[in-house]
């Protein structure tokens, strides 16, 4: 650490120590009910922090629901067939989460009979549990005095101490979670979570905080300094690579052409609407595919991963006999023909091609979901 936050560090005691009261009578009176949180058992915790790591609470809710409802239990979860798991995880993203959930899942019935192990660092272990996650299980879970840092924790304890460390350095990350073990009341589950509350509605992300309505501005070193948005600090992004690319709905009948993508990369092993790269006009999708068949462009996309943007363009190909077109664009052997009821039921498109499909199925009176 440096210098500064060296220093800070050393008055931690002072500083930090004030939070935990007000925190907790806060939280008593303002926490949100969720359904994981009104019945934290241990797979309960583990499957909400995994779906919250990239998607707000309200939106995990019904996937929540619906995920827990049809795969109830450890033992469900490690003998459930892949492409139901991703149907199911479809829209939440970044599928190697729920990959690893099964991973993980398989090494529990193995190792520890299905259950979740009230240790922090065997939980470690698990593929896809990092030291946030542990701590959430062990903390909300099992009641273990186990820090549970995220985005929300270094939020609100890089303001309260005003702190000018980088918050993605790991050194740093796991000083925070050190010292808030260390000063952690009893009540660690409840502390965990109030903490992270308080930065989701409180201490926000985004646009300047609700300061007046924060228990913890008394002590608060960035209100009291007027420099609240100068923390938490962060590395300046890496702009991202812009792909422009054009999206084929090859349609026959009511079937519709998909293709699997690589196991390995973006989006690794999911289904799509075969896309090319580039941009290219109706005109020119005729002469290249060689076809006079109706061909309508949909409203074009943007879709943003976290290193490249996709700019998309999208039409619809309406054929009368599924290979009556010739192109070197597509691969004829590698696309799938399937309904679109199959398509809404059976397959897992990524939400990058979420926006043509609900096109469809709004026109042909189906549900996104």
């Amino acid at each position: 650490m440096s210098t500064t936050s060296k220093r800070a560090g050393q008055s931690s005691e002072r500083n930090l120590e004030p939070m935990v009261m007000p925190l907790l009578a806060w939280y008593d009176e303002n926490k949100r009910s969720m359904v994981w949180r009104d019945n934290p058992t241990p797979y309960h915790v583990w499957i909400s922090e995994i779906m919250l790591q990239q998607t707000r609470i309200e939106a995990a809710k019904s996937y929540f629901l619906r995920f827990t409802e049809e795969i109830p239990d450890i033992q469900t979860l490690a003998d459930i067939e892949d492409e139901r798991l991703m149907k199911l995880w479809e829209g939440l993203g970044y599928y190697n989460r729920a990959r690893n959930l099964k991973k993980a899942a398989k090494v529990l019935v193995e190792r520890y009979d299905g259950k979740m192990p009230a240790d922090y660092d065997l939980l470690l272990e698990l593929p896809g549990i990092g030291p946030y996650t542990a701590g959430a299980i062990a903390s909300i879970a099992y009641n273990q005095k186990a820090a549970a840092v995220d985005g929300n924790v270094l939020r609100v304890v890089t303001r309260y101490l005003a702190l000018p460390e980088d918050i993605m350095k790991m050194s740093f990350r796991n000083q925070v979670a050190k010292e808030l073990v260390r000063i952690m009341p009893e009540r660690s589950g409840d502390f965990n979570q109030a903490i992270m509350e308080l930065g989701e509605v409180i201490c926000i992300p985004n646009g300047a905080p609700l300061c007046n309505e924060c228990p913890l501005r008394g002590e608060c070193k960035a209100f009291h300094e007027e420099k609240q948005m100068d923390f938490p600090v962060k590395p300046e992004k890496k702009q991202r690579k812009i792909e422009k690319r054009t999206v084929i709905i090859l349609e026959h009948g009511n079937k519709v052409a998909i293709q699997k993508r690589p196991e390995q990369g973006l989006l690794a092993g999911l289904w799509e609407f075969p896309s090319l790269e580039g941009r290219f006009s109706g005109k020119g999708l005729k002469k290249r595919f060689n076809t006079d068949t109706k061909i309508k462009k949909l409203h074009s996309g943007i879709h943003i991963f976290s290193h490249v943007e996709w700019h998309m363009d999208c039409y619809r190909i309406f054929l009368d006999e599924p290979a009556q077109w010739e192109t070197d664009l597509l691969s004829l052997e590698n696309l799938v023909w399937v309904s679109f009821e199959q398509l809404q039921r059976d397959y897992t498109l990524p939400v990058a091609f979420h926006g043509f499909r609900n096109q469809i199925f709004a026109e042909k009176g189906l549900s996104g979901r």
